[in-house]
C-alpha cells in the first residue's frame, strides 16, 4: 500500500460505517489535506505518518485494502475510503469488522503497539534476544514464543 499512499495527499476521508473493532474517530478527518510522509508496519498494524498524526490500520481477520477508482461501486463491507490526489481511492473493506482505522499520536506509546516485541527482521531481534527472553522457560518453543 505504501506506493499508493506515501507522498500523496489525502483529499477526503469518507466514513460509511464507524462501527469497527474500535469506532473510527471523528479526528480521522484531520487527515484531509495532509500528505502521507512515510509508511511502516508494526506487528499486524499498518502505519502511515502524516503531520497531524499516524494513520493506523489493522485488517482484523478478514479485512482488505483496495485501490480503486472513485466511480467503482462500493461493496457492502467497504467502511472507510481515502480519496487521494492521484485520483484513486484507498478503501478499507472488512466484513467481520474486527479491523480498525484510527488516527493516533505516537505509535511507540500507543497501548496497542507499546508492548509488542521487536520486529523479526529488525536488528533488535536475533539469537541473543531469544536466548534472553527464553532463559528459564520450560515450555515447548512454539508456546514460549
Amino acid at each position: 500500500m505504501s506506493p499508493h499512499l506515501v507522498g500523496h495527499t489525502i483529499r477526503e476521508v469518507i466514513v460509511r460505517h464507524r462501527g469497527l473493532r474500535w469506532p473510527v474517530p471523528d479526528t480521522i478527518h484531520e487527515l484531509e489535506g495532509q500528505r502521507v510522509l512515510e509508511g511502516a508496519r508494526r506487528g499486524k498494524y499498518l502505519l502511515f505518518k502524516t503531520q497531524p498524526g499516524t494513520l493506523m490500520i489493522h485488517l482484523g481477520m478478514s479485512g482488505a485494502l483496495r485501490v480503486s477508482d472513485p466511480d467503482t461501486p462500493w461493496r457492502k463491507h467497504d467502511h472507510v475510503a481515502l480519496q487521494l490526489d492521484s485520483g484513486k481511492q484507498l478503501r478499507f473493506h472488512d466484513p467481520r469488522r474486527f479491523g480498525c482505522v484510527l488516527l493516533i499520536d505516537d505509535p511507540s506509546t500507543h497501548p496497542l503497539l507499546a508492548e509488542l516485541g521487536p520486529e523479526p527482521l529488525s536488528d533488535d531481534f536475533g539469537a541473543a534476544y531469544l536466548q534472553r527472553e527464553l532463559k528459564g522457560k520450560t515450555a515447548n518453543i512454539k508456546q514460549a514464543i
